[in-house]
């Protein structure tokens, strides 16, 4: 039994590095909220694959204390157990990618935290310059998301702000996804859609950062204006309404 407790002890270390190692080269985190998503799955994964070791070893010692010991078989098929609860709990469940109905619900943690998973699964299709802008604008979430825990969630501004985040930018990635890869290439108004979904995040990092701005000087009231705006700018995504002039500070 100090073998088997050696050599499961050998393959937990060698599966969490494993998990470690999957982690790294799998879709890169965009901000801290997805990574902490991350962290807490494959957390479970580890207390999982734990809790399994422990039962396999404690009914290997049943089993050997009922029949005065379990022998060489014994130990391989122990063995074999441990490697096959590893690789199964190692495996599933798998990380899902929230849906887009699912992005703006629960709390602001879990907005921001789903919408950054959203966007990283996006992430690999999307053009480059797209790729450059949704990096930034997983940083730029993080941040928004601090500031808005810090406001009352039944402000009309905060409203507008999870729409735009939880809403209007992952419907403007999802349009950009539904047009045929061969018309992408294709012009309209000066622009084919890679430009125009370039051109539309960066304006939405550009107003993350006005908002950001805003909620830091409290300006709840400036903050409501620009989120009725945003709304009407972005409601329909990529190719929608057109651009309006930006709201006048007040």
């Amino acid at each position: 039994m100090t073998d088997i407790a050696r050599d499961s002890s050998r393959i937990m270390t060698e599966a969490r590095a494993s998990l470690v190692r999957q982690q790294a080269g799998g879709r890169r985190s965009i901000g801290q909220r997805s990574a902490e998503i991350k962290r807490r799955h494959y957390g479970r994964k580890v207390a999982r694959m734990a809790m399994a070791i422990a039962v396999i070893l404690f009914g290997a010692l049943v089993a050997g204390l009922v029949i005065d010991g379990i022998g060489f078989t014994g130990l391989v098929v122990t063995f074999l157990a441990i490697v096959g609860a590893l690789a199964f709990f190692g495996t599933f469940p798998r990380m899902k990618v929230p849906t887009l109905p699912s992005l703006n619900t629960g709390d602001v943690r879990t907005m921001v935290g789903r919408t950054e998973l959203w966007l990283e699964a996006q992430r690999p299709a999307l053009p480059a310059p797209a790729v450059s802008l949704v990096d930034q604008i997983g940083v730029q979430l993080d941040g928004l998301g601090v500031q808005l825990e810090g406001i009352d969630p039944a402000e009309p501004a905060v409203g507008e702000v999870r729409r735009l985040v939880g809403e209007h930018l992952p419907g403007m990635v999802e349009s950009w996804r539904r047009i045929p890869s061969h018309l992408r290439r294709e012009e309209r108004g000066g622009l084919n859609a890679d430009q125009q979904l370039s051109d539309g995040l960066g304006k939405i990092s550009k107003e993350i950062d006005e908002i950001t701005r805003q909620l830091a000087a409290g300006d709840l009231d400036a903050l409501a204006v620009r989120g009725r705006y945003l709304d009407y700018k972005y409601g329909e995504g990529l190719g929608g309404t057109p651009e309006l002039p930006a709201p006048k500070e007040p």
